[in-house]
């Protein structure tokens, strides 16, 4: 699929933040702990959960969609062995199955994940994890061997505050009788909401939203829950990004203001004007939402750097969308990336619509603005936020430009070329 872009349009009008992707297949995974009905509301049609989902019926797990909600149905065995490699391929989402797979099974073997391609993500800190609670798993040629014969509580301390090795330590955790801490735990979006469903379950868990999580496993979960996702602050950040290297004044609905404050914070140093209108509750009682009006705003570059930290810092994934926003801003802007080897490389791709960038290392963009952008032709890098904010570059850049393979941006936003053509876009999907 490829994407035809007219651009240099002013945007206006409305947008609705979708339920979070990364809390969705997070959830599905998590799932496998409960031996009754899960049903998760308001779940994006985007390809990371299709290929989720596609890994959990391979495996024996009935799943039924229903509009936007998806019932989760484990059989009474699932079988391990049928697992669909190449949707597993496609998706890092199938590492998430660590965690409640040891509670199926003593013995089994898990693909090594595929997804975005940013450099060397090792996946030590989720061996490390999981074997402080009794699991020993060996990496080999292609996949994961995964020993889970005899698991026991523990106190981890985490090799690093990543987001989805804290998911599998909670999963895991949750089905072990007895008191896990685990330190040094990623607080963001999608834990928190796995924390609220693990509680929906019957587990007990101290510390959501912050760096320590207290885990009181519990020796078997049989419960029929719903459970409904929380907004997606990425792509909140997306339409903000959008909104602020276009000037376009936008109404941004449904977003999770927590996980953006920061990154609202340093838009407003930079000049950008935007307004709170209204603050509520998402559906499910404990995620904080605001509707945020944007309006054309003169940018000027931040003399600090721009990074991420973990949450509440800058969230990893919203970083990249400063890259199109610093080429609209006057001055200089030093991005730096540390945590990937490879996606600040992948944001040297906007040169080719006319960004003054200079790569300075794996991990640093330097970039000078502001400079118009000019339309071209380009293939999606295979990672999904670079890919989104080459995007955001082609809607800002005046003429006709065309983005090719777009499957990056399929895997996490959902019906994106209706939602932006709504708001004035002129793009349209091209074979």
């Amino acid at each position: 699929m490829n994407f035809k872009i007219i651009g240099g349009q002013k945007l206006a009008g409305t947008v609705t933040i979708n339920r979070s992707k990364n809390a969705a297949v997070a959830l599905l995974c998590a799932s496998l702990i409960n031996k009754n009905k899960t049903t998760l509301k308001n779940v994006p049609k985007i390809e990371e959960v299709y290929r989720v989902i596609e890994v959990l019926e391979s495996i024996g797990v009935k799943v039924i969609w229903s509009e936007q909600n998806i019932e989760i149905i484990p059989p009474a065995k699932l079988v391990w062995q049928k697992l669909n490699q190449e949707a597993a391929s496609k998706t890092r989402s199938v590492i998430l199955l660590l965690g409640p797979l040891i509670h199926h099974f003593k013995n089994f073997n898990l693909p090594h994940p595929g997804g975005c391609q940013l450099g060397a993500r090792t996946v030590r800190p989720h061996l490390y994890a999981l074997e402080k609670l009794g699991a020993k798993i060996v990496s080999q040629n292609g996949y994961y061997e995964v020993n889970a014969a005899k698991l026991r509580p523990n106190e981890i301390i985490l090799y690093e505050a990543g987001d989805t090795v804290t998911e599998n330590a909670l999963v895991a955790a949750a089905l072990i009788p007895g008191k896990t801490m685990i330190k040094f735990a990623s607080a963001n979006y999608m834990v928190q909401d796995l924390c609220h469903y693990l509680k929906l379950l019957g587990v007990k868990i101290e510390g959501i939203g912050t760096s320590t999580l207290i885990v009181y496993g519990v020796k078997e979960i049989n419960q029929v829950v719903d459970f409904d996702l929380s907004e997606d602050p990425i792509e909140a950040m997306l339409f903000l990004s959008l909104a602020a290297t276009t000037g376009s004044s936008l109404i941004i609905k449904r977003c999770p203001i927590d996980f953006l404050e920061l990154e609202l914070l340093k838009l407003e140093k930079m000049g950008f004007k935007y307004k709170i209108t209204r603050r509520y509750k998402s559906d499910n009682g404990f995620a904080n939402l605001v509707d945020i009006e944007t309006k054309s705003s003169k940018l000027k570059a931040l003399e600090e750097k721009i990074h991420p930290l973990p949450y509440p810092g800058i969230n990893i994934d919203n970083l990249p969308f400063f890259v199109p926003i610093a080429t609209q801003a006057r001055g200089t802007t030093l991005i730096h990336d540390w945590v990937y080897e490879n996606r600040a490389i992948y944001y040297y791709e906007m040169t080719k619509l006319g960004a003054n960038i200079i790569l300075a290392d794996p991990h640093r963009v330097i970039i000078e603005g502001p400079t118009p952008l000019r339309a071209t032709e380009i293939i999606c890098p295979p990672a999904l936020r670079p890919a989104a904010i080459i995007l955001i570059g082609m809607l800002a850049a005046r003429g006709e430009s065309i983005l090719r393979n777009v499957y990056s941006i399929n895997r996490g936003y959902e019906n994106l070329v209706e939602r932006l053509t709504k708001l004035g876009a002129k793009i349209e999907i091209i074979k």
